[in-house]
């Protein structure tokens, strides 16, 4: 069932990136896809077993590569996020707006 969410907060991501014409809209829906993303990983890795470190036997553990995958990914989206925000201030202070379709008949 988590899944299912993750998937719409994918395709809600992904929707927001393509249909937004507004640079801090679109910064903020890569961000919600990224969430979807994440949780979607975590969920395809989870088998129903306990951590690694709290079981004996390895009879049923949780694998810890998508978790380590997905605390990269958090990482990495943190620092992409605020790059892409320096940008847009950047691209604010020179063209007074955030919306890229006012930059386009500016030009």
């Amino acid at each position: 069932m988590l899944q299912y969410a993750s998937i719409i907060m994918m395709m809600l991501g992904l929707y927001g990136v393509l249909t937004h014409r507004n640079i801090i809209r679109i910064i903020l829906s890569l961000n919600v896809l990224e969430i979807g993303l994440n949780l979607f990983i975590i969920t395809v890795g989870y088998n129903g077993g306990i951590a690694p470190i709290f079981s004996l036997t390895a009879d049923l553990v949780v694998d810890p590569l998508p978790q380590a995958l997905v605390l990269t990914s958090i990482v990495i989206g943190v620092g992409t996020t605020a790059i892409g925000l320096v940008f847009a201030r950047l691209f604010y202070q020179k063209h007074h707006t955030l919306n890229l379709d006012e930059v386009g008949e500016q030009a």
